[in-house]
């Protein structure tokens, strides 16, 4: 009988041991990443006296998370463990999108699609690819590839419709499979993504809004 009870004292006490670990392990703090807007445009672009509305981007399950996505096979993907984004993938890009508009310093106002901003065009973001991919060369190296891919609509807000539509697409080799390397990688391709739908959306919008001269 004492040898029983000491046998389940001590299983006790393992049980309790197992789940204080676990319980620590799940309270340990994830790494909070920020991203970072684009700044630096061409001098030629043009200003254009109207008002835009960014609306937050489409994205699959696997994109719109704040979790940081690494697909190791093109048919699978994983997070990064104890790494987060401030938030959710579609919503950083919303917010940068808005920042790198006002950074341009080329259009009258530009707000998100919920501060009620009367628009005159709205951008219509679909967030195709915001993951890293592991790819071999032909020796077996692995390296990580960082790839933003981004579908840009613009809308003409007065007449419902659609003027224009592109993809926008960047691809950049992280340093290495550390995580600061690899968020360092989004930060350098999401950025040269937007840069390039900035620009574009702007030209387009200037190019329409003079050829529909309107009174209101």
């Amino acid at each position: 009988m004492i040898r029983l009870f000491l046998l389940v004292l001590a299983l006790g006490s393992l049980g309790a041991c197992t789940g204080l670990g676990t319980l620590r392990q799940a309270s340990k703090p994830n790494d909070l990443y920020l991203l970072t807007p684009k700044s630096t445009f061409s001098s030629s672009l043009p200003r254009v006296q109207k008002q835009i509305v960014v609306q937050e981007p489409t994205a699959t399950a696997a994109v719109n998370t704040d979790q940081i996505a690494v697909q190791p096979t093109p048919l699978q993907v994983q997070y990064l463990p104890r790494a987060r984004w401030v938030d959710r993938a579609p919503l950083i890009v919303q917010a940068l999108l808005v920042e790198s508009y006002e950074n341009s310093g080329k259009v009258a106002a530009v707000g998100r699609s919920t501060v009620g901003l009367r628009a005159d065009y709205v951008i219509v973001p679909d967030l195709r690819e915001f993951q890293g991919f592991v790819v071999s060369d032909v020796e077996g190296t692995k390296t990580i590839r960082v790839e933003v891919r981004m579908n840009i609509k613009i809308i003409d807000e007065f007449e419902d419709k659609i003027i224009a539509s592109s993809s926008f697409r960047e691809v950049v080799a992280s340093a290495s499979d550390a995580t600061p390397d690899l968020v360092k990688a989004f930060d350098d391709a999401l950025g040269r993504t937007m840069r390039d739908a900035v620009e574009w959306s702007v030209r387009r919008i200037n190019t329409h809004a003079a050829n529909n001269q309107r009174s209101y």
